[in-house]
Formats: C-alpha cells, structure tokens, sequence
C-alpha cells in the first residue's frame, strides 16, 4: 500500500495526481455509503482494478473513520481469502483506494437460478469463507459485515472477504461495542438483544446464515425489525431455554418470548447430508461461548468426507453484473439494505400455538433478500423478484403458499368502517 503525503500538501497533489493519471478509469461498478466504485486499468501493469472513491470532506471533518479502518486492518490482513487493498491515495478531495478487481459475489451465485450449487459446490464456497474468517480471527480481527455481498468472487472462482468497514480489533478484556452491526438477517441473537460486550461468535453465526442460504438458495430468517428478527429465528430453532444459554436473561435488551419447540433441523433442510446439519447447528448455537470457532469449524468432518469440495476454478459462477442485461433489476440500489414486498406492519409476537407452519407462513409478505451495506434498519418498499417466505413447502417446491384471505366476519366490518368513514384506510 502507498503512503503519500507526508512532506506537505503540495507533495499530496502532485503523487495523487501521480498515482491517479495511472490509472485509466471504466463504468461504475457500485455506490455504497462511504464511496463510488469504479472499474478501472492499471497502465503500468495492464491489470484490471477496482478503484473506491471516497470523499475526504472540508478540513475539519477529514477522512471518514470507515475509511481509515478499512485502509489500517486490510494493510494487515494478507490471505487469500481477504480481498487484497493494492494502494490507497488521495487526490482532489477524495480519498481513492485500489483493490484487486473481484469478477462477482456470492449474492450473485446464490441469485442466479440457472445455476445448479451441487454439495460440493457449496462445501467449497463455505469453506473458502471460513478460511477467511479463521485468518480474522487468528488476527483479533471482527469482521462484523458478513453477508453475501460482501463475500467476493475472483475470475479465479476464490471467495474473499471484503468491505472492512465495520471490522474491528477484538480482545480486550471488558471492552465495549456496538451492537447495531451486520445485515439484520445475518444478526446474531446476542447482538439482536443488544450485546455490547461480544467476540468472534457473532461472524460464526452470520457465516452460519449464510451456509444455510447456500443450501436453501434462500435467507434463512428474514425479520422485519430485531423482535421480529428474534421471532424467525426462534419458529426455526426454538425458543432457547436459560439452560441452553445461562446468560441471555441478562442482556440488556432481553425480553421473554412464550416458549417454542425445537422442530427438527432435517424438517428446513431435507436434502443435506447429516454432516452438513451437524456443521450448521454448531454454527447457530445461541451461546456464543459455546458456538464453535472458525477453525474448529474447518476441521469439522463435514469438510474431510465426501463429496471433496469443488476447485475454486470448477465453481459455477453467473455473469458478471455489467454483463447481466434484461436480468437485472431495474431501478434497484444493491446498497441501501432490506428491500419489502408491502409497507412495514406491526410485528406479532410468536405464539406457540401456532406451529411451525402457522408461524412461517407469517413471513410471507416481508422484506426480499438484504443487500445493502449499514442502513439495515431502514425499510424500503421496492419489489423484487425474489417472494418473502420461511415456508418449508415452498422453498423445496411441495406445494404452493395460499394467498391471505378475508372471512366473512372481516368483509362485514371493513363494509361498515368503510360506510362511517370514507376517509378509512386512505391514511399513509
């Protein structure tokens, strides 16, 4: 990584100017929070780059802390399954960091229905995640990002990890932290009843959520605020007992949901092999203390029977999102977080009665699959492809999910509010 500007601010012009007319700039590839993604060619070396162009701001301001966190821990992260920064400098008012040019990403993989994901195929991508993560965390490093989107394929077939932005140093004893971290659909338990003080359990739980979605082509919970999100993760995996996790009645945003049994694991995941959900259910234990590691997770038996993992270069990869056409979703900000199919409603609590199948059909009409980068709170109303469900039955195709339906009982007084008000149901 260069370093310029340390003699003063003309020097900083001239070697950003430098380094800038180096490189030849090409389409925009994304637009996140904190900066512009470009495309770009290296002219000294003919490689293919991506360049993120980030404002500095006024004087006062300076560089954003995002920028500065990324810059420092990907400066100390070398694996190759950690997307490589190449140099960063600054040049008119903007801070410019150069990473290695990543072909797609594993949203991508997941979305494309014309590919087939065989179990090796997935075995290969889970463990190229895991070995990032495990090099994190031999590194006292919290990615604290981890989504799809944010796990990055090579024209190679590699997986690496990148957007460092919210990775933090980890270890210090009493320390600390934000628990408004991760896409909430890849949100730890802990941190959903706002954990401050947490380790490398909560990047286990959100490669755990991803693992599932590899195997489903699907997220596995899919809430619409962090009580709902406990909701759907509870109607999956039970409500856990304080037996199960002695620490979760103190946490400081816990509330007591009425009690939900278990169902089986084999009964959201039919077809995978037993040590598939073996692996998975280490992975979403709900105490973090007893959640396995990333590396214990790499040597599981999952990863050493059969089928062997598929060869980076033999993974089925879409086309590259420039090249997707007519496949693309107009009009769609891949950054801005959750998308919904309906306006936000009131969240119900889960209820025991209900069943596995009462409760799960209940997500239908939520939001679509979370994309976005930190404002993973704010809700959108874009449509998308993609219908918001948990049900068992239409994820592996046994029948189709019925539309809701209004009773006579309803119409009658719907008719009636409609007759006394007519402003009724016109209101935002």
């Amino acid at each position: 990584m260069s370093s310029s500007g340390n003699s003063g601010g003309g020097d900083d012009d001239s070697v950003g100017k430098l380094l800038a007319n180096r490189y030849l700039k090409g389409e925009q590839l994304g637009e996140g929070t904190y900066g512009i993604v470009y495309k770009a060619i290296d002219t000294k070396t003919g490689n293919t780059v991506a360049i993120k162009r980030i404002r500095i701001g006024e004087k006062k301001e300076g560089v954003n802390f995002t920028a500065l966190r990324e810059i420092k821990l990907l400066k100390e992260l070398k694996d190759p399954n950690i997307i490589e920064l190449i140099e960063c400098f600054p040049y008119k008012d903007n801070l410019h960091l150069v990473f290695e040019f990543m072909e797609t990403d594993l949203e991508a993989v997941i979305k494309a229905r014309h590919l087939v994901l065989s179990p090796a195929d997935v075995k290969s991508y889970t463990q190229m995640m895991l070995k990032g993560l495990a090099f994190c965390h031999k590194k006292w490093v919290l990615h604290r990002d981890m989504k799809p989107n944010n796990l990055l394929i090579d024209a190679n077939g590699q997986l690496k990890l990148g957007d460092f932005g919210l990775a933090r140093l980890f270890g210090s004893p009493g320390r600390n932290y934000t628990h408004q971290v991760f896409a909430r659909w890849y949100r730890a338990p802990e941190l959903l009843f706002g954990s401050k003080q947490y380790g490398s359990a909560v990047d286990i739980w959100a490669a755990g959520c991803i693992f599932a979605e590899l195997l489903t082509r699907r997220a596995f919970a899919m809430g619409s605020s962090d009580i709902d999100q406990l909701g759907k993760i509870f109607a999956a995996l039970g409500t856990p007992k304080p037996s199960q996790w002695p620490d979760m009645t103190y946490l400081p945003d816990y509330v007591e949901y009425q009690y939900v049994a278990a169902p089986p694991l084999r009964t959201l995941f039919p077809s995978v092999s037993d040590d598939a959900l073996d692996l998975l259910s280490r992975m979403l234990t709900y105490d973090p203390k007893a959640r396995i590691t990333a590396q214990q997770a790499l040597e599981h038996r999952y990863f050493s029977s059969l089928p062997a993992p598929t060869k980076p270069s033999e993974l089925p990869r879409p086309r590259r999102k420039v090249d997707a056409g007519n496949n693309k979703i107009p009009d769609l900000n891949l950054q801005d977080g959750p998308v919904v199919l309906s306006p936000p409603r009131k969240v119900r609590r889960v209820i025991a009665h209900e069943g596995m199948e009462g409760i799960m059909h209940r997500a239908d009409k939520a939001d679509e699959h979370p994309s976005g980068t930190r404002h993973t709170d704010d809700m959108s109303v874009q449509s998308s492809r993609i219908p918001m469900s948990i049900d068992v039955g239409a994820v592996f195709g046994t029948r189709h999910t019925p539309r809701p339906t209004l009773n006579s009982a309803d119409k009658s007084h719907l008719k009636r509010k409609l007759d006394m008000d007519p402003d009724f149901g016109c209101a935002e």
